[in-house]
């Protein structure tokens, strides 16, 4: 895996797109954006901020996303509208040599562009800078109850591997189980046009 590959991916952004008749644009996260981050974290409910490793409705948290995709450890595509930050999608890379071929996939939508499909499009995009990466195996981390997130994974071909019992604790104190779920990333590639996504 280099960051020359990811370089060569990154050279399609930034990349406009319209979904069900909204405009958004799609370009790669830079180190300025640390204040549109947390600003765009501040609106998501705790439940979508539950399963996220980092607290990115805090500048410290936001630093160390920063930090990581500046080292290459992340690559972060961002989706703006005319309101701001509409969402994300990541590839979060582990340092383990057993898991090298393993990437952790992080998607989160604003609650105002749900049901346009940019939770859709920014998970195909995730998954072209996997391939671009040499990442064969994508994962997606979510607790249970997260019907829809659970439900468009499953769609694309993501398929449930573990149930970690009381593994996330929200900001009440209060216990969830984390589903684990994950997808070859060869086979996402060959099978997107059947779900209705045009190859680039």
């Amino acid at each position: 895996m280099t960051n020359a590959n990811a370089t060569m991916a990154l050279k399609q952004y930034p990349l406009k797109v319209k979904l069900k008749d909204k405009s958004f644009t799609l370009r790669q996260m830079a180190p300025t954006d640390a204040p549109l981050l947390q600003q765009f974290a501040l609106g998501l409910s705790p439940h979508d901020l539950l399963f996220m490793r980092r607290d990115i409705t805090k500048p410290e948290g936001v630093n160390r996303w920063i930090d990581a995709v500046r080292r290459g450890a992340m690559h972060t595509i961002l989706c703006e509208d005319a309101e701001g930050v509409a969402g994300y999608s990541s590839i979060h890379l582990t340092e383990l040599d057993w898991s090298a071929h393993v990437g952790d996939l992080r998607v989160a939508t604003a609650a105002r562009v749900r049901g346009a499909g940019l939770g859709r499009l920014l998970t195909r995009e995730a998954f072209n800078m996997a391939l671009a990466l040499g990442v064969e195996k994508v994962v997606a981390r979510m607790t249970p109850d997260q019907v829809g997130a659970r439900a468009l994974f499953q769609e694309l071909g993501f398929q449930a591997e573990a149930l970690l019992k009381d593994e996330v604790r929200d900001r009440d104190g209060e216990y969830h189980d984390l589903l684990i779920m994950a997808c070859n990333v060869e086979t996402f590639m060959a099978q997107r046009q059947a779900f209705g996504v045009t190859p680039k």
